[in-house]
């Protein structure tokens, strides 16, 4: 059934539950340009395309996310993105595949045979398609019905890749067994397109995700900071029915050796974005043969937690139409890899071109254009033990928000390409960059400031920023007490890095003579730890339940009137100027990442740090 529109916007009511036909805000084919604006805002943008013939179209709950896409609002809409989130969002609350999904998955039972089907779990998500918008998730998604599968000839590529690299089995043997065109020979054994069990929302997991391009590179390879937030649809926790049917002529012990492949392929991850957390599956049957700890680490992540789409709400009418969406907090793993490329971007392009950082960027985390698979790909498992404070008066008592979990980076498939001596390398600049990401900073949202309370104020939010913390007993995550003893840490594990960096590139890296990135003024830096960077590690007095550098930065006296600076706290109003500041809180002390140091005012807000507190708690990390 599709869903009614508002009457009226003032009290707003839920719009994925309503709709009256009509098609404002340039919502679709049907908007007349002269309405007034008193017309405007008692029509919400419909989602809707409104075809003349069929201008409120009632989906059946069985048809498919095509059927939405069929009928769904132009592409050119002022509304477009909202819009979009609210018909993803419809469509996948709406649907109810439970009798074509069961039958789906009982036929591959049948098919393959007793014993020839399994199933696959994937702990988090799955995503298939293209990144431009759902338009570009069609294939392979979904089957030409609209229902979210796997094809079979996915799964024989997924199994055939992992026999080609099992040393116990000849070429010959493996064309033998997966059949060939040159010459053409029929493989031993038939692979049928997988589909996920209803489950309990009874469509096979299917929930809007989104992706965020944050970072964009213009024409001098010099990264900017630049958000495309893109809403796609994606596979959450499904469960996959797996069948294979041998053919004549193959034995028991082939069949099972092609299963133990497929689930070991699987287990890998399918789909795109897999270095990212996407499409990893496991099987209850089988044990799966994961690829090797790079390193693991149990965390905490306290403060403002990461989220991935916005959940549609609400259209509200304020001067123009705006959809009011609410966050959906999550242990995301594509938080930490970006967090983890931002830091390895920063710190390269201090000492290498910015061509070639931007190779190695797609070398090591990959990439779309042009396709890069990428090194190693990122595991973060894990739950929301608390969500963030609720923004109204009763949630001014709530405390921060809390997500635990444990981050795992692994080598990927195409790291076995590597030699020997680039793998160790590649392996040594992976765990060094988490080591500094988890003391530089935090994740997701606010993860340029500590996590700190704003109860003293009259209206929420009542948290900010974002403390990452690890929670593990092994050696190398103790921290020193000391500043001194702590500046000493950094830069041993600073050394690390940039020594296995020249090793993977072959680059000669200098650190005592340091690229100058881009031209530094006032109002203007380049997220670069180069010549005009300083990363500094301090104590003092804490003020307001606000740790010391903290406290210094949003000091009155660095305020332009009553209004933080933007060149030095960043601004989200006429332009949006992420901060050139980073403050990560380890208790004892804080660390400090200034981009841009050389120019007022961080200059003097560096000279603020060291002059209110005793020299002893106060130490230069970077540079040298």
């Amino acid at each position: 059934m599709v869903p009614e529109r508002p009457r009226k916007p003032n009290p707003p009511q839920r719009s994925n539950h309503q709709s009256n036909g009509s098609n404002r805000g340039n919502g679709g084919t049907n908007n007349p340009n002269n309405q007034s604006r008193n017309e405007d805002s008692q029509n919400p943008p419909s989602p809707w395309i409104e075809h003349p013939l069929d201008p409120k179209p009632h989906p059946d709950q069985s048809a498919s996310f095509v059927e939405y896409l069929r009928w769904m609002r132009s592409l050119d809409s002022e509304h477009k993105d909202s819009t979009k989130v609210q018909m993803l969002q419809m469509a996948a609350q709406q649907t109810n595949y439970r009798d074509r999904l069961t039958q789906l998955t009982q036929r591959t039972q049948l098919i393959a045979g007793e014993g020839n089907s399994f199933q696959v779990q994937c702990p988090w998500r799955i995503r298939v398609g293209g990144h431009k918008g759902p338009e570009s998730t069609l294939l392979p998604a979904f089957d030409a019905l609209g229902m979210p599968y796997i094809p079979s000839s996915t799964l024989r590529g997924v199994a055939r890749a992992i026999a080609s690299r099992d040393t116990n089995f000849s070429e010959a043997q493996i064309k033998e067994i997966f059949g060939d065109v040159n010459p053409q020979t029929m493989g031993k054994v038939i692979f049928l397109d997988a589909y996920p069990l209803p489950g309990e929302k009874r469509q096979g997991g299917l929930k809007p995700d989104m992706a965020n391009a944050i970072w964009k590179r213009n024409a001098e390879h010099i990264p900017e900071y630049n958000t495309n937030p893109n809403v796609f649809l994606s596979l959450e926790k499904p469960t996959f029915v797996i069948g294979i049917r041998p053919i004549a002529g193959c034995d028991e012990p082939t069949l099972q050796q092609v299963k133990q492949w497929l689930v070991n392929g699987l287990a890998q991850g399918i789909g795109s974005q897999i270095n990212s957390g996407y499409g990893g599956l496991e099987s209850r049957e089988l044990r799966s043969v994961k690829k090797k700890v790079i390193i693991k680490v149990a965390f905490e992540l306290q403060g403002q937690l990461t989220h991935g789409r916005q959940e549609f709400q609400e259209w509200q009418f304020k001067d123009r139409w705006k959809a009011l969406t609410k966050a959906e907090s999550e242990v995301r793993p594509i938080a930490f890899r970006s967090m983890l490329r931002y830091w390895f971007r920063a710190f390269a392009l201090g000492v290498l071109a910015p061509q070639v950082v931007r190779d190695l960027e797609m070398e090591i985390f990959g990439g779309i254009e042009p396709k890069c698979t990428g090194l190693f790909r990122i595991e973060a498992t894990g739950k929301v033990s608390r969500d963030n404070a609720r923004p109204n008066q009763q949630g001014k008592n709530d405390p921060c928000g809390l997500a635990t979990g444990t981050l795992i980076l692994r080598n990927s498939s195409q790291t076995a390409s590597l030699e020997e001596v680039k793998k160790a390398a590649l392996n040594t600049i992976l765990k060094n960059l988490t080591w500094m990401m988890f003391h530089l900073g935090g994740v997701g949202q606010g993860a340029r400031r500590p996590c700190y309370s704003r109860k003293t104020r009259d209206r929420a939010p009542w948290w900010r920023g974002s403390t990452l913390i690890p929670d593990s007993n092994e050696p190398f995550w103790n921290l020193p007490e000391t500043v001194t003893q702590f500046q000493q840490l950094f830069r041993q594990q600073l050394q690390s890095f940039y020594s296995a960096l020249q090793q993977f590139t072959g680059n000669n890296i200098n650190v005592r003579s340091l690229l100058a990135v881009g031209q530094v003024k006032g109002d203007q830096w380049i997220e670069a730890i180069d010549a005009n960077c300083r990363i500094v590690v301090c104590t003092g007095e804490p003020h307001i339940e606000k740790p010391y550098a903290l406290a210094v930065l949003h000091d009155p006296s660095f305020k332009q009137g009553s209004n933080y600076d933007g060149n030095l706290c960043g601004k989200v109003s006429r332009g949006v100027k992420p901060s050139p500041v980073w403050i990560a809180d380890l208790d004892n002390y804080q660390v400090v990442t200034v981009f841009g140091a050389t120019q007022e005012p961080r200059k003097k807000y560096l000279k603020e740090l060291r002059d209110r507190t005793d020299s002893e708690n106060y130490a230069q990390i970077f540079p040298f």
